[in-house]
């Protein structure tokens, strides 16, 4: 057993509206961190342990009130977690909250690995985490959306749309699974306006922010 002390492994959760690049700045943020970015991970992790497909696991992780619509199709109305059949909305309920609750379990699990996570209420999953850093990434809508049109190449009308229906479901995910609004500064160390500061301004901030946060915490004993 070493007498040294272990520093702990940076952990950042990340909540984005559309258009201020959440997924940019977060893996740009974990590279220089060191750390796993887990916007990818989490699904694949889910997917492993409960035997669905990935695309499955999305519905519910990026936009549960779409349950009922999409996850019978991707399921092809079987439960593989729970054996059953059928399309019942008390069934599907059922397995929109035991998938979260693996969804939850992975992001938990990112207090030791250290890891950046954008969105699924990783604020508020991970809240009891001392030395984690919670930032909220926003701008105003149509500069985000001008935004989303440069780094996508899509037109006014697309990403327009895509603004509404994806802050919709990002902001009821929050509030639907945990009660809060996720637009409050309350949840939050550092907000930033991505579409105001660049990429790289914003990614240096939240490094160092995070750095500070992981600094300030009593380092563990190292086995």
């Amino acid at each position: 057993m070493s007498t040294g002390q272990a520093q702990h492994r940076p952990v950042v959760t990340i909540a984005a509206l559309y258009g201020a690049a959440g997924s940019t700045i977060g893996a740009r943020v974990a590279e220089r961190l060191g750390v796993p970015w887990l916007d990818r991970a989490i699904p694949e992790a889910v997917a492993k342990r409960t035997g669905l497909t990935e695309d499955a696991v999305a519905d519910v992780d990026e936009e549960p009130r779409t349950l009922t619509e999409r996850l019978v199709t991707s399921l092809g109305r079987t439960s593989t977690m729970s054996g059953g059949t059928g399309g019942s909305s008390e069934r599907l309920d059922i397995q929109e909250r035991r998938l979260r609750a693996f969804i939850e379990q992975a992001l938990a699990e990112a207090r030791v690995s250290g890891g950046v996570v954008l969105g699924r209420g990783g604020m508020v999953v991970l809240s009891g985490v001392p030395w984690a850093l919670h930032v909220f990434l926003g701008g105003p809508r149509e500069a985000r959306v001008q935004q989303r049109m440069a780094l996508d190449g899509i037109d006014q009308r697309t990403a327009e749309e895509r603004q509404r229906t994806t802050d919709r479901a990002r902001i009821g995910y929050v509030r639907s699974a945990y009660g809060v609004d996720g637009l409050d500064p309350d949840l939050y160390h550092l907000m930033l306006d991505s579409t105001a500061i660049d990429f790289d301004t914003c990614v240096q901030l939240i490094v160092q922010a995070s750095r500070s946060r992981t600094e300030r915490q009593p380092a563990t004993p190292a086995i």
